[in-house]
């Protein structure tokens, strides 16, 4: 197991640990409920320093990013980041990513913990035109300051107005102290906030100064439950649960990502696809009868048959309902269509519903 740089100080702070992607990962603080309110009315601070994070520079780094992901790099300007995904060739999803323009010919992809590995081979193989590429992953640490209070909370840390920055914008600047630091307006929450990226031998200090510049805010550590029931309250997907190698894009509802304006890894497949129509889809639902869904629990139809599965399910804090993602046949994606969630012996009745569930 690895540790981020922080690991004795959630240690000191009574975090549970558990082991996520190859490291140890603090899960809770106080408690999943308590944290996620948090993030929700004022501000949490995650330690996600086990996220992947590969350097791609040089005359050929944009080709390269067009070649491997879904979404249009071309569009892209200096300070804009953009969510997308690497196809594999048969229809399904490497990874999902986030992909950052620093400078011309400078960007900054960053990926799943648990896909580090095989998604840096799976670049590497496609890399023909001989872009050049660093695993940065090992030496940058990443803190996710999320929630409606963070503008306000952090700004007395650095020189750059935080108010300006959109969502999926960033800045390299000041922070705590500290010099080039990307602050970028990204999140997994849907609350709003930052994620700030520097070295690992800066964020002990960059933790220090966040806890005290939001201690008038009630800013608290947030552990990776909470990350989970907050993402999921916004119907966003968490790779290796709602999608994977075998799902497809448009399955799971990434058509605003793949962009057939130009060719990608996977292009053909995923175009005829969509001319043909999908045959299941990525669907959100909310129980109506009582219980809570779970990852792997059956999706069934009025008359007992199996038609589906969860992917991801929870009981939602800030909305007091069951909630979950799932694949279904599409003639039964229609919001407002009436599905069976199956938990053990039981039938628990459930709605398809358009996420975010979290309206905020």
């Amino acid at each position: 197991m690895k540790n981020t740089a922080l690991n004795e100080t959630h240690i000191s702070l009574g975090a549970k640990m558990v082991p996520f992607a190859g490291y140890n990962m603090p899960v809770q603080y106080e408690g999943v409920t308590v944290e996620h309110e948090t993030v929700r009315t004022s501000v949490g601070v995650f330690d996600v320093s086990h996220m992947g994070e590969f350097l791609i520079t040089g005359p050929n780094a944009l080709d390269l990013i067009q070649k491997v992901t879904s979404n249009d790099a071309s569009k892209l300007y200096n300070g804009r980041a953009q969510y997308s995904c690497l196809p594999n060739d048969n229809l399904g999803i490497v990874d999902d990513l986030i992909v950052y323009k620093i400078e011309d010919e400078k960007y900054l992809l960053v990926v799943n913990a648990s896909n580090i590995e095989k998604d840096w081979n799976w670049i590497s193989k496609h890399n023909t035109m001989g872009a050049k590429m660093k695993d940065l992953s090992e030496d940058y640490s990443l803190l996710a300051i999320q929630g409606p209070k963070a503008v306000e909370a952090m700004q007395s840390l650095t020189p750059v107005d935080l108010s300006t920055i959109k969502f999926y914008h960033f800045k390299v600047g000041k922070f705590a102290g500290i010099d080039n630091v990307i602050i970028s307006a990204t999140g997994y929450t849907g609350s709003g906030g930052f994620e700030i990226y520097c070295k690992n031998e800066e964020v002990e200090q960059v933790w220090k100064k966040v806890f005290e510049a939001g201690k008038d805010f009630g800013i608290k550590p947030i552990g990776l439950a909470a990350r989970d029931t907050l993402r999921l309250e916004m119907g966003y997907c968490l790779y290796g649960n709602d999608i994977n190698d075998t799902t497809s894009p448009l399955e799971a509802g990434l058509g605003w990502v793949t962009k057939f304006t130009k060719d990608f890894v996977g292009a053909e497949k995923l175009k005829q696809q969509k001319e043909e129509g999908v045959k299941r889809k990525l669907i959100g639902f909310e129980l109506i009868d009582r219980g809570v869904p779970r990852h792997d629990y059956p999706i069934v139809d009025n008359h007992g048959d199996e038609i589906g599965v969860v992917t991801s399910g929870t009981m939602a804090p800030s909305i007091k309902k069951a909630i979950g993602l799932g694949y279904v046949p599409t003639e039964f994606a229609k919001e407002g269509t009436e599905i069976f969630i199956q938990v053990r012996k039981k039938q628990l009745k459930a709605i398809v519903a358009k996420p975010p569930f979290y309206k905020g």
